[in-house]
């Protein structure tokens, strides 16, 4: 499938994360080869903090780091184990 197929099959999604007290969050995933400068979020209204990705159908890997720890989504119960013997949480984009 060529690039410009691909970039038409993204879908918009939203990940966000309830840290009220948190100066920092960023998100690092196998999307954006676990770099998490990649993804800033922003910090909204009451704590939350948000952002928006554009991802091809698939099933990712991601975890958030806030204020430089690294910690699951505690709104999202899908997880698998990584080789460093902790979780990250699992996200299915639909086609």
């Amino acid at each position: 499938m060529s690039e410009k197929q691909q970039k038409k099959r993204r879908k918009k999604v939203v990940l966000s994360l309830h840290a009220p007290q948190a100066d920092t969050v960023l998100l690092a995933g196998d999307f954006n080869q676990w770099h998490p400068e990649k993804h800033v979020l922003k910090k909204g209204k009451n704590g939350a903090w948000e952002t928006r990705l554009m991802l091809s159908p698939d099933t990712y890997e991601y975890k958030f780091v806030v204020d430089g720890k690294w910690q699951t989504d505690p709104v999202n119960p899908r997880t698998c184990q990584n080789c460093f013997g902790t979780a990250n949480n699992l996200l299915t984009v639909a086609e």
